[in-house]
């Protein structure tokens, strides 16, 4: 951890003395793409080919969409690419998406290999994939998001938030960084509940074939 922190003082002390929308583009895509392969590692059941293209959708949408929101409605700064804006703020949009997705994903296929028998019997009832699979798709979303509400429930009364804590430690006025942390909260848990939603609702159709028939799926290989 300690290497990695250096090594990133070192990357993030160069690109704002060159503030460049190439590289700000470049170390955000980095950023998303090592996410992607954390997901992939991180998940403790295989994923098939499709539901990781899911996965990268999902992080992707999940976490780039609520930035670029985030740079051009509320901050609104010019330029847009300024690195000391955008990078911090990616970072913690992307790293909640991706802690939200891997929740997600893990909680979905426990469910979906240990309740297969049950998803089965709600298809030859009459159910649809989405019917059968909706307790557990809620199940997952629930796990995923739920840790994002606990910090927000606490936040301010139990602990303070690290972005807030910095400001107030620079000499920002506590209002101005309540002001962004606010902000940056709702940011985090937009982000990762649409990350979440994306890949739950794509997730699921990849366990079922063209005839809405659960597919036979060895989820111990690796």
């Amino acid at each position: 951890m300690t290497i990695q922190l250096v090594l990133v003082a070192y990357v993030l002390t160069y690109i704002f003395e060159n503030s460049n929308p190439f590289y700000t583009i470049a170390l955000i895509t980095s950023i998303t793409t090592f996410a992607i392969f954390n997901i992939y590692k991180r998940v403790n059941i295989p994923m098939s080919k499709e539901l990781k293209r899911v996965a990268a959708l999902s992080m992707v949408a999940g976490s780039i969409g609520p930035l670029l929101l985030f740079i051009f409605v509320i901050i609104g700064h010019n330029p847009w690419y300024a690195p000391q804006y955008i990078v911090p703020i990616a970072g913690m949009l992307i790293g909640n998406a991706m802690t939200g997705i891997c929740l997600g994903a893990n909680t979905f296929l426990n469910n979906m290999k240990s309740q297969r028998d049950h998803i089965e019997g709600a298809l030859m009832l009459g159910a649809t994939p989405k019917e059968a699979t909706a307790p557990l798709i809620r199940d997952a979303f629930d796990s995923a998001i739920l840790p994002t509400i606990n910090s927000m429930v606490g936040m301010g009364i139990i602990s303070l938030p690290g972005m807030m804590t910095g400001q107030i430690l620079s000499g920002v006025s506590p209002f101005t960084a309540i002001q962004y942390q606010i902000a940056i909260i709702l940011g985090i848990s937009g982000s990762t509940a649409f990350a979440v939603i994306i890949f739950l609702q794509l997730g699921y159709k990849t366990f079922f074939n063209k005839r809405c028939q659960l597919k036979e799926i060895d989820y111990d290989a690796r």
